[in-house]
């Protein structure tokens, strides 16, 4: 873990997929997490007192209390959150976790139906990687993360040497359930023991390959047009827990996987070598390190013909 910088980190650009424009990201409760990551002492602090389990667990409990919902409408407004799109009416959640784990009507995020299109598969900010290089790593703002430290585990990251990835970063007005991206069989989910960093790139600027760090769920599944996929789950500061609601076997896209509780959080997809080709225009701004923001159910790439 690199020493705090004391400069800041700029503010956080990203292109909008649906109109194009570039907008500065609102960073929630920016001014505790630049102080959190870019002070010598509030990153003491943070790390002594809340970079554990049982803050994390504490914390969720509060925003599970009925006492949260009133920061409900407040969040609704600040953030500009489509109130249309969500299942139930905003007096239906009972508190805040409710809230955040909130459902969508179907209709709001329709999945493309052509088999060999390949899916988002939550809403988030996006960088994708049509090659991993010759290390395999994966050059996240910044920080250079291992496929084997990624997965924990050696042998599995041998299927992924020079394939593809991307990674998906959630912010905490996002939609916070997440699908399958295409029809397959999937496997067991695998949960790996981490601490809990927030994935915000203030933090990522200050410690190296924290999405190796934090605790998070690997899922291995299947797929005819896109052969074997790691479908990772990192879970990030506040989240106590990463929820899967699927059962191991045949899965259809559009199907819900799980959900994350409160907190920012993290998708990284991992794919073999050859088998798929990303939009152009993700694979441009990738390069130039500017996430896209996409939504749950759009295209992001297709299968590459054998």
């Amino acid at each position: 873990m690199r020493s705090v910088d004391s400069s800041p980190v700029p503010k956080i650009e990203y292109r909008d997929r649906q109109t194009g424009t570039i907008f500065h990201e609102i960073i929630f409760s920016e001014r505790t997490l630049r102080w959190f990551y870019e002070d010598r002492f509030g990153f003491k602090v943070f790390n002594l007192c809340c970079n554990n389990y049982i803050f994390c667990t504490l914390f969720s409990l509060w925003q599970s209390s009925p006492w949260s919902r009133r920061k409900i409408p407040e969040f609704v407004a600040k953030y500009g959150i489509e109130i249309e799109d969500i299942e139930l009416p905003l007096q239906s959640y009972q508190n805040f976790n409710a809230f955040f784990t909130r459902r969508l009507k179907p209709e709001a995020r329709p999945f493309h139906p052509t088999p060999n299109v390949f899916c988002a598969p939550g809403d988030g900010k996006i960088l994708v990687y049509p090659q991993l290089t010759a290390a395999d790593r994966l050059p996240v703002k910044g920080s250079n993360l291992t496929i084997s430290a990624l997965l924990a585990d050696d042998t599995a990251a041998q299927r992924y040497h020079g394939g593809s990835a991307f990674v998906l970063r959630l912010v905490p007005d996002d939609y916070h359930r997440f699908h399958f991206p295409i029809d397959g069989t999937a496997k067991l989910t695998r949960s790996i023991d981490g601490q809990y960093h927030s994935v915000n790139p203030i933090a990522l600027a200050q410690v190296p390959a924290i999405y190796c760090r934090n605790q998070r769920s690997v899922t291995e599944f299947y797929s005819t047009q896109f052969g074997q996929i790691a479908y990772i789950e990192v879970g990030a500061f506040t989240v106590a827990s990463i929820v899967q609601t699927y059962s191991p076997g045949l899965v259809t896209k559009g199907q819900e996987k799980g959900y994350f509780q409160y907190g920012g959080s993290t998708l990284v997809l991992l794919f073999e070598p050859d088998t798929i080709e990303f939009d152009r225009d993700l694979i441009v701004d990738s390069a130039q390190q500017l996430e896209v923001r996409v939504l749950t159910g759009t295209k992001i790439g297709s299968s590459i013909a054998i």
